[in-house]
């Protein structure tokens, strides 16, 4: 597990609702994951929490058997968790 916390944002094909049940599903499935959002009208799918970004991606790709394109990935800061 890495000790880094990334947002990746992601672009997949969402066509159905069998589609977006199937992605959603993988992405519940992935332990690293804090959190996720399914975009369907932009077809974009963010994740965060701490993981290793391509390594997000692959299984993605394999297990939802989706074409992944990574749009951005950012690095959040994963200081005490609140704000001065």
């Amino acid at each position: 597990m890495s000790d880094k916390f990334y947002r990746m944002t992601v672009r997949m094909s969402i066509d159905c609702n069998g589609c977006y049940k199937r992605i959603r599903r993988v992405l519940l499935q992935m332990q690293d994951l804090d959190s996720h959002l399914i975009d369907r009208k932009q077809q974009r799918v963010s994740v965060c929490g701490a993981f290793v970004p391509q390594d997000v991606a692959i299984k993605l790709r394999n297990k939802a058997n989706r074409r992944v394109e990574i749009l951005e990935i950012k690095e959040i800061d994963a200081g005490d968790g609140h704000r001065p």
